[in-house]
């Protein structure tokens, strides 16, 4: 995160949730503590590179804490901080609007995607 000033609570949100894959970490760490493996299956579709990259991010912004046991094979395990889940827990309702609007998020993105491919 830059040290920015920010104009709305909701910038400051996104400079921590800003991109794809965060929001989602977040959401599977609400649920549980997972290990790395456990956290990539979870989400889908991210490679290792990206999903390294934004859990180091989310432990330096003290969203998650990252707990390393020292052994071998290695065993890591990823957790919300306090911080985190508040962070959870506020985006609970834009969880819910998302389930319930995700019929006509589909339409919408489908209809944008064919007007892309169109052009």
């Amino acid at each position: 995160m830059a040290n920015n000033s920010f104009n709305c609570g909701l910038e400051a949100a996104l400079a921590v949730i800003g991109g794809k894959w965060k929001p989602l970490v977040l959401f599977n760490l609400a649920q549980n503590v997972h290990r790395y493996g456990e956290l990539k299956r979870a989400i889908g579709g991210v490679t290792d590179k990206v999903l390294i990259q934004q859990l180091k991010e989310l432990e330096r912004d003290e969203i998650i804490a990252r707990v390393d046991f020292q052994e071998i094979p290695p065993k890591v395990e990823y957790s919300l901080t306090p911080f985190g889940r508040s962070l959870a827990t506020a985006l609970g309702g834009l969880c819910a609007w998302g389930t319930e609007h995700m019929q006509t998020v589909e339409r919408i993105s489908e209809r944008r995607t064919a007007a892309l491919s169109q052009a």
